[in-house]
């Protein structure tokens, strides 16, 4: 029993007692009243609101979840409000008032702006007013990916790390061990870049038209091959101002890499590209290997005759996969701050993350869900779904940014040059090329701080 059922049962006793005391003194001197119904108004149950994003499916998950909370709470009664992607969620939270949800879902990266605006009530405080102890359930990256000012701002909700998919027709690994090629261990959770270029290799023939494998040039795409190849993403982990992929470490990452990614007989051509996206040829059963989250889960068991697994990104020198990670925030301001922490206690609760895992679209930060049916629903495709948990670990988390949309337009180009010029023989130019386009956007140029001209203002004097 906790300590707020005590008191309330304690409360309730004292008052019993007093009130039969008082009865057993009347009960000789007064005559019994007439015996008048006792009429007790209605508790006005709190109204809230959770904000979420995601598909029908998704959103189904997510109102299933709402309802047993509705069910049983006896103070508060919550709505789903579902938004059509991040971005309409998130100018709802910024338009604050009424429109803006009490509860929402917000990707890492939008602690910058949540934080700036003072949008969200940080949430450390409020869970453990209300004891609730992380221990092992979250992992400590996770917990510290939302963290700022020392603070706790949301709670962590679901992580999807970049793994590989792979079509088990194309990429054989019983006929590659036959032929005596590379293979990954039965494990699955490790396998070598080399024997992730022998499965490309092996899944590409000219005469079934199939491609072994496709990353898309952008910098996300990349940055798993920089990472795990010893190189570094950005200059500075903390307060970056430019990439880093002029560093000697990560230009040897990305030499080892692209001699495979722009290898044109092992990948998609610029012509395959106009014509269908690296998705769908994997659902043509035309591309061997693509890199995705789980939230690509549920879309490829739809295709029919599409047999795939996963495996977690290849390793050049130590296991390193980057992804996104999701929080459950609380609006800054109101009343319904308490019934808002109540709810989120609920829908953090071992049994409501099962119930929204078994959509198959998310990968719960709750260790305890990852490890149940609910989740790896072991019945279903892809077989080694245990892999989306264990590369967690190898998780890195870059810096704290709200600029990638324009980070990528910046270098985007200079990517796409990267890996269709047909012979590459500069890579230390355009590399350093492309760490000079990232600075226009991480560290642009103050007008204030540019030097005054000297000359015109002596030429006035």
């Amino acid at each position: 029993m906790t300590a707020r059922r005590v008191r309330r049962v304690l409360a309730a006793s004292v008052a019993l007692t007093v009130s039969l005391g008082l009865a057993a003194c009347d009960s000789e001197s007064a005559p019994d009243p007439d015996p008048t119904p006792s009429t007790t108004a209605p508790v006005q149950k709190t109204r809230l609101t959770f904000g979420v994003f995601g598909n029908q499916a998704e959103i189904a998950a997510y109102e299933s979840m709402v309802a047993g909370f509705n069910e049983t709470s006896e103070l508060s009664q919550v709505e789903v409000q579902a938004y059509a992607d991040n971005v309409a969620l998130e100018a709802a939270v910024r338009a604050g008032g009424k429109s803006a949800p009490d509860v929402f879902l917000a990707d890492r990266d939008d602690l910058v702006w949540l934080r700036e605006g003072e949008l969200n009530t940080p949430v450390d405080e409020l869970l453990d007013e209300r004891g609730i102890e992380f221990g092992d359930q979250y992992s400590r990256a996770a917990l510290e990916a939302f963290s700022a000012e020392r603070r706790l701002q949301c709670m962590p909700y679901a992580i999807s790390p970049t793994v590989i998919f792979y079509n088990t027709q194309l990429v054989n690994f019983e006929r590659m061990t036959a032929r005596g090629l590379q293979v990954p261990s039965d494990t699955n959770n490790r396998w070598s870049f080399d024997q992730f270029e022998e499965a490309a290799r092996f899944a590409s023939r000219k005469r079934r038209g199939s491609k072994g494998v496709h990353i898309e040039p952008t910098t996300r795409a990349l940055a798993p091959f920089i990472y795990s190849g010893g190189g570094k993403l950005f200059d500075d982990e903390e307060e970056p101002t430019s990439l880093a992929y002029s560093d000697e470490s990560s230009r040897e990452a990305l030499t080892r890499t692209l001699a495979l990614l722009r290898d044109p007989t092992v990948t998609l051509s610029e012509k395959q590209l106009q014509r269908r996206t690296p998705l769908e040829w994997f659902e043509r059963g035309k591309l061997g290997m693509i890199a995705g989250s789980r939230a690509l889960v549920p879309e490829l068991r739809e295709v029919e005759g599409l047999r795939f697994d996963v495996l977690p990104m290849p390793t050049l020198d130590s296991p390193a996969t980057v992804g996104d990670i999701t929080g459950a925030c609380i609006a800054s301001g109101g009343a319904s701050v308490p019934e808002a922490a109540d709810f989120l206690i609920y829908a953090l609760s071992t049994e409501a993350v099962r119930l929204v895992a078994r959509s198959g679209y998310l990968v719960p930060v709750n260790q305890e869900v990852a490890l149940t049916d609910d989740f790896l629903q072991p019945d279903r495709q892809p077989e080694h779904a245990a892999v989306f948990t264990s590369s967690i670990r190898a998780l890195r988390i870059p810096p704290l940014l709200d600029v990638w949309p324009a980070l990528d337009q910046a270098v985007t180009p200079l990517l796409d040059e990267m890996f269709s010029v047909p012979v590459l023989d500069d890579l230390e130019d355009l590399t350093t090329r492309i760490d000079e386009a990232s600075r226009t956007v991480l560290d642009p140029e103050d007008p204030a701080d540019e030097p005054e001209d000297t000359e015109s203002t002596e030429g006035s004097e």
